[in-house]
């Protein structure tokens, strides 16, 4: 299994990003997708997920209303559109993939993960 991130660069306070993670390896459209963040000296932390059948969707509270999950079954890929972005979301995003149905929000509940990208915000 691989998941590839990319998307990820420095930006200023306010600006756009659009992370993407390109999977293989495993049946896609079952697993349930997420986005986690790890800063320097924290613990990785949930960011957003997706089920699925991109029905569902949950975010963490620091990132509601200015990031948006979203994936392409057919194309094997999720993205994260990060706007409104703020020093404080500046981390190495990962994404990672879940057999669980439902929305997992805990780093130990996913079972594969990519190897990160860096987002740099500005001040």
């Amino acid at each position: 299994v691989q998941l590839v991130e990319s998307g990820g660069g420095l930006v200023q306070t306010g600006g756009s990003l659009r992370l993407s993670c390109a999977a293989s390896g495993l049946t896609f459209s079952t697993y349930t997708m997420g986005w986690f963040r790890q800063a320097p000296g924290k613990e990785r932390e949930f960011v957003a997920a997706i089920n699925w059948r991109a029905d569902t969707t949950d975010y963490a509270d620091s990132v509601k209303g200015r990031f948006t999950v979203s994936r392409d079954n057919a194309k094997n890929t999720v993205f994260l559109q990060m706007n409104s972005l703020t020093p404080e979301d500046t981390a190495v995003y990962y994404c990672a993939a879940t057999a669980y149905a439902l929305i997992r929000i805990n780093v130990r509940e996913y079972d594969y993960w990519g190897q990160g990208t860096q987002v740099t915000v500005s001040s």
